[in-house]
C-alpha cells in the first residue's frame, strides 16, 4: 500500500469512547485520536416505587443515554471527516459486550438500553437453570456463567412481563445497534453475538433451543455477519446530516475481539490478556472448547476473527481500581492513575491482596470499603493507606491470572511459554512486571491501543487495502512500541499464590 488510507475507529470503553484516526501508508500505520467523550451510565428512575421486585434494589436501574452516545459517534465523525477534510475509507465501532436494545416493528429504539451490571439480573441464572438445566446451557452455548450476559437480563424481561419485550421485533447488541443507527441495517456481528450466551456455535447461529426453553422470543434475533463485513452506506438522512458518506464496516465488534485481533504474535503457543476495565485472559482456538472441563472452571468460548474462537476467561480487572478512585475522588482526594501506581509501588509487597473476582465487586459504589472489608473477612491484614489498597487489587489481579492460565494450559494440554498483555491496562507497567512474576513468563506488551488497532486492520483487509492478517500483524509490529517483562524471584509469589487459591475455597 503506497498511497494513504484513512480510517476511523470508534472505540466505546465503559468510561469513556474515543474516535481513533488510522492512517495506512508504506507498510506502516499511524493512530491518533481524534475525539474524546464519556461514556458511564446513569441511574435513573424506571417504575413506580410500589412496583419494586424483591431482586431489585430500588426503582432506579441503571441504563446507558444511548442517544447521548450516538451524538458523539457522530460529533466525531463530522470532526475528521467534515472539519478536517480527511477522506475516510471506512469506520467501525467495537463496545463492550452483553449490553443491548430493542427495536418495535418499526424499527424504532424501545427505551435506553440497560447496563449490564443493572440489578434486574440478580437471581436470574437460578431461574435459567430451572427452565434449562446448566449442563444443557453451556453444552448449547460455551459460554462462561455470569449474570451480566444478555441472556439473563433477556431473561428478566419474561420472567417480569416486559412491555418492552412484548413489542419488541428485534434484538440488537450495542455496536450492532450503532451500525443500525447509520446504516438502516439490522444485524448482529459475530463476535458480539457470540457474548450474550444467546449463541450456538455448533450450529453457527442463534441457540433456537435454548430460547425456546426460557421462553425467550427467537423472532427478535437477527442474521448474523462476520468481521470484515461492509454493513452499508450510511443512510441518506444521516449521511446528509454530516455532509459525508462513509461505508461502515462490522469490524470485530466485541472490543476485546478487536483487541485480540492486534496481538502481534503468531501461532497459538501464548496467552492473551486484554486488560482495562475488564480483564480478559485467553488464548485462540480454532474450534470452541466445549467440555467437562471448560463446563467446571467456567470458560468462555467467544467469536474470533475468521470463524475462530476466543477461550478465556473473564476476570474483574482495573474496574475495582476506577471506582477506588472515583471513592477517592467524591471523599476529596483527587489522585492520577499514575500516582496510584507510583504508591502501590512503594508499599509493602503481597502483606494483603483480593480475590478480584469476588462478587461484591461486581456493583459500583464504596469499593474502598469492599476491598477492606474482603481482606478483613479472609483474616488478612487490612490495608488502609492509599497505596496499599491500590497494591492489593495489582497483586490479586496477577495472582488470579496465574490461576486462570493454569486452568487454560491443563484444559488444552500444553504449556503456554508467552503472556501478551494489550489495551489500556498496559500503562501500568507495575501489575505487568507483578503478572510476569506471578505468572513465571515473560510478558510482552503492546499495542496500547490494540482494541483501536484490531479495529482499524479489520476494516483495512474489508476494503482490500491489506491482503491478510498475516500483513495486519507485520504492519502492528512495525508501527508500535513492544515492550517485554522478565519474571524475577518467584518464591514470595508462589506463597502468595497458594494463600490465593485458599482464599478462592472460601
Amino acid at each position: 500500500m503506497s498511497l494513504e488510507k484513512h480510517y476511523l475507529a470508534l472505540d466505546f470503553g465503559a468510561e469513556s469512547a474515543r474516535a481513533i484516526l488510522g492512517t495506512f501508508a508504506d507498510e506502516h500505520l499511524e493512530i491518533s485520536e481524534e475525539y474524546r467523550f464519556l461514556t458511564g451510565a446513569n441511574l435513573v428512575p424506571t417504575m413506580y416505587p410500589e412496583k419494586v421486585k424483591p431482586n431489585l434494589e430500588s426503582d432506579l436501574s441503571l441504563q446507558w443515554d444511548f442517544i447521548r452516545l450516538w451524538e458523539e459517534a457522530k460529533n466525531a465523525i463530522k470532526k475528521v471527516a467534515k472539519e478536517k477534510n480527511i477522506p475516510l475509507s471506512g469506520i467501525g465501532i467495537d463496545t463492550w459486550g452483553v449490553d443491548f436494545g430493542l427495536l418495535d416493528r418499526d424499527g424504532s429504539l424501545i427505551g435506553n438500553p440497560f447496563n449490564y451490571r443493572d440489578s434486574r439480573s440478580i437471581g436470574m441464572m437460578e431461574e435459567a437453570f430451572k427452565r434449562v438445566p446448566k449442563e444443557k446451557i453451556f453444552e448449547y452455548t460455551g459460554i462462561q456463567f455470569t449474570r451480566i450476559n444478555s441472556l439473563y437480563h433477556l431473561l428478566s424481561l419474561v420472567i417480569n412481563k416486559s412491555p418492552a419485550l412484548e413489542i419488541a421485533a428485534t434484538f440488537l447488541t450495542i455496536p450492532d445497534l450503532f451500525n443500525y443507527f447509520f446504516t438502516g441495517k439490522a444485524v448482529s456481528e459475530f463476535t458480539i453475538a457470540t457474548t450474550t450466551q444467546c449463541y450456538d456455535p455448533h450450529k453457527q447461529d442463534w441457540s433456537t433451543e435454548l430460547l425456546d426453553g426460557l421462553g425467550i422470543p427467537r423472532r427478535i434475533f437477527p442474521k448474523i455477519v462476520m468481521p470484515g463485513t461492509i454493513v452499508g452506506p450510511m443512510r441518506t438522512s444521516v449521511a446528509e446530516e454530516l455532509g459525508v458518506n462513509v461505508p461502515v464496516i462490522a469490524v470485530a465488534c466485541h472490543d476485546t475481539g478487536s483487541a485480540a485481533a492486534a496481538v502481534p504474535a503468531e501461532g497459538h503457543n501464548f496467552v492473551w490478556i486484554s486488560s482495562g476495565t475488564w480483564s480478559v485472559v485467553g488464548t485462540n482456538s480454532p474450534e470452541p472448547v466445549i467440555n467437562k472441563s471448560s463446563f467446571t472452571n467456567n470458560f468462555s468460548n467467544e467469536g474470533g476473527l475468521e470463524g475462530t474462537f476466543r477461550f478465556l476467561k473473564n476476570v474483574m480487572g482495573l474496574w475495582i481500581v476506577q471506582e477506588c478512585r472515583r471513592q477517592w475522588h467524591e471523599d476529596g482526594n483527587e489522585y492520577s492513575y499514575t500516582e496510584l501506581t507510583k504508591m502501590a509501588k512503594d508499599a509493602p509487597a503481597l502483606v494483603s491482596f483480593i480475590d478480584p473476582d469476588y462478587k461484591k465487586f461486581l456493583r459500583p459504589g464504596k469499593m474502598v470499603n469492599r476491598v477492606q472489608e474482603y481482606c478483613q473477612q479472609t483474616g488478612q491484614p487490612v490495608p488502609r493507606e492509599v497505596g496499599e489498597i491500590t497494591r492489593a487489587v495489582l497483586e490479586g489481579l496477577a495472582l488470579k491470572y496465574r490461576w486462570v492460565i493454569e486452568r487454560l494450559e491443563e484444559m488444552i494440554g500444553h504449556k503456554l511459554d508467552t503472556i501478551h498483555i494489550i489495551g489500556g491496562g498496559t500503562k501500568n507497567t507495575l501489575l505487568s512486571q507483578f503478572t510476569a512474576d506471578a505468572c513465571g513468563k515473560t510478558v510482552i506488551t503492546g499495542p496500547v491501543e490494540a482494541t483501536a488497532v484490531g479495529n482499524l486492520i479489520v476494516q483495512a483487509i474489508a476494503k482490500g487495502d491489506i491482503s491478510s492478517w498475516k500483513e495486519g500483524r507485520s504492519i502492528i509490529c512495525n508501527s508500535f512500541e513492544i515492550l517485554t517483562f522478565n519474571p524475577g524471584d518467584q518464591k514470595p509469589w508462589n506463597k502468595a499464590y497458594q494463600s490465593l487459591r485458599e482464599l478462592m475455597g472460601k
